[in-house]
C-alpha cells in the first residue's frame, strides 16, 4: 500500500510541473501575438 502512496506521489510532480510549463508557454505565445498585432518588441 505504501508503494502506491509514494508511486503516486512521485509521479504527480511531473504532471504538476507540465502543466505549469504550459500555462507558461500559452502565456508567452499570448503575449507575442499581441505584440506582434500591436507592432512592438516582446522583450
Amino acid at each position: 500500500m505504501s508503494e502506491l502512496v509514494y508511486g503516486t506521489y512521485i509521479l504527480v510532480w511531473p504532471a504538476l510541473t507540465l502543466g505549469v510549463l504550459a500555462v507558461i508557454c500559452s502565456a508567452v505565445i499570448k503575449d507575442a501575438v499581441h505584440a506582434r498585432k500591436s507592432d512592438r518588441n516582446v522583450v
